[in-house]
């Protein structure tokens, strides 16, 4: 039998279903360790997930959506009362505690905050849209095919990972008005937009949210021309994080370097940024706060100081 590896487990659970996020594939994968560990007391089995989702968060270039989930599995091992005696039908106890959270949740969490969301979207309404959010795609295609709401959708391209051309295609095909413009040409179409929509890879304990390079400065476009702008996030995926700038995002290799004088760098044979040249940006960018007008969540609709409240239920004062 091979040795057991959580990097594999979380994307073996990735694997299994697309629209899996990544905060449940992390849950899903520390349950696969629990189900094979060893550990005979509370204390060594915390260790083992300590060790394992530093190991996991190492692996990943983008390790914030699985950190919020790793975290939420270590408070289920924390809180979850071990009186003593058989300490293998405690293990099983907290493996299906866990297992049940990761299968109901998803589904429940998006139905509560697509019905949330839609008296937000009127008829003929105008939405911008960043990225690629299965939240997000969920409350479009309700408005749409359950309430009859006419929409109209512009989505940004999204580079470098170009996941709107996602958003847009499934939009077509689901027959709703879209239309891709240009990261750069937010600024110019800002005025006919009624509402911003974006999903969320975690929410920061501030309220911010980190997302696909390009959302803070969506919002802060959004802002300057007096449109709201709605996060729309599970609440497994808050996160206690209080960054302070874009800096104290925690990417794992990329960040864009101070400007250098590279002899040997140069655009590629079409005239477009090179694969190195890409690599060198973020993934993920920190949208301050004060941008966003609503988190919008299974827990409620949250302005984003109430985000420390709904953790702080979550994880008291530790």
């Amino acid at each position: 039998m091979s040795a057991f590896s959580i990097v594999e487990s979380f994307r073996r659970s990735l694997a299994e279903d697309e629209d899996r996020p990544e905060p449940i594939a992390a849950i899903f994968a520390l349950s696969d360790l629990i189900g094979q560990s060893k550990a005979a007391t509370t204390s060594e089995l915390m260790e083992s997930v300590k060790q394992a989702s530093e190991e996991l968060k190492a692996s990943l270039e983008n390790p914030v959506p699985a950190t919020a989930g790793l975290e939420l599995f270590m408070r289920f091992v924390t809180t979850k009362n071990w009186a003593g005696g058989d300490f293998q039908a405690h293990k099983k106890s907290l493996l299906d505690t866990a297992l049940e959270f990761a299968h109901n949740t998803v589904p429940h969490c998006r139905e509560r905050i697509t019905h949330l969301l839609l008296p937000f979207i009127k008829d003929e309404s105008v939405i911008m849209t960043h990225g690629y959010s299965r939240v997000v795609m969920q409350a479009i295609l309700a408005a749409v095919k359950t309430h009859g709401k006419r929409v109209r959708v512009y989505v940004t391209e999204s580079r470098p990972t170009g996941l709107g051309l996602r958003t847009y295609e499934r939009l077509r095909a689901e027959g709703i008005l879209c239309t891709v413009v240009l990261d750069t040409a937010v600024a110019y179409v800002i005025d006919r937009i009624d509402l911003c929509l974006v999903g969320a890879e975690a929410v920061a304990e501030s309220g911010g949210i980190f997302n696909a390079i390009g959302s803070y400065q969506l919002s802060i476009i959004a802002k300057a021309a007096k449109k709201p702008v709605f996060a729309l996030a599970e609440s497994f995926k808050f996160l206690r994080l209080f960054p302070l700038s874009q800096y104290d995002v925690p990417h794992a290799a990329r960040r864009l370097p101070l400007p250098t004088v590279d002899e040997d760098a140069g655009l590629s044979e079409d005239g477009r940024m090179t694969p190195a040249m890409e690599a060198c940006n973020p993934l993920i960018d920190y949208t301050l706060p004060e941008l966003i007008t609503f988190i919008v969540s299974d827990v409620g609709i949250l302005t984003p100081s109430g985000v420390s409240d709904a953790l702080l239920a979550v994880y008291g004062g530790n």
